[in-house]
């Protein structure tokens, strides 16, 4: 799947947090790549959903990759630090492997008890490896967004 300009969607309900806030030097410092973050919703941001259409390279409790295309991928970290809880709390429903749809449902978590456990459930939604200044923001940090609202657009590659 190719786009030439692909919108990413919110994959859950919450606040924008602009990256350079979260509380993790290396998606801080951009060194994935660029974008935002989603301080989510203690309910509503429990289902967390794809935010863009393409297939799933990589999938774990806490994070996955979707690539669209055109060497273009968007990573997302469900929490800081939540590798250390084992997938406990998290449910995958789909597979490395398959083909998304954005709105797709993909894993469900709990924030609430995430930030109850000392962890920070901020997400970060990150372009990988994007250039600096090939993504705009939909939607500014303060923000509040539904999980589907636009979030960033990536700029095509050329």
């Amino acid at each position: 799947m190719t786009a030439a300009t692909p919108t990413v969607l919110a994959p859950l309900a919450g606040t924008v947090r602009a990256l350079a806030d979260v509380d993790d030097p290396v998606f801080a410092a951009e060194m994935v790549g660029p974008g935002v973050a989603l301080d989510p919703h203690p309910v509503d941001g429990a289902r967390v959903v794809a935010p863009l259409s393409g297939l799933v390279v990589k999938l774990h409790p806490h994070a996955f990759v979707i690539e669209v295309g055109a060497g273009q991928a968007v990573l997302v970290h469900l929490g800081i630090n939540t590798v250390q809880l084992g997938g406990v709390g998290f449910e995958l429903h789909v597979a490395e492997g398959d083909e998304v749809v954005a709105g797709q449902l993909l894993v469900t978590w709990p924030p609430a008890a995430v930030a109850a456990g000392g962890r920070s459930a901020v997400c970060p939604v990150v372009a990988l490896e994007a250039a600096p200044g090939t993504i705009a923001l939909a939607a500014a940090p303060g923000t509040v967004v539904a999980a589907g609202d636009p979030l960033l657009t990536w700029a095509d590659l050329g």
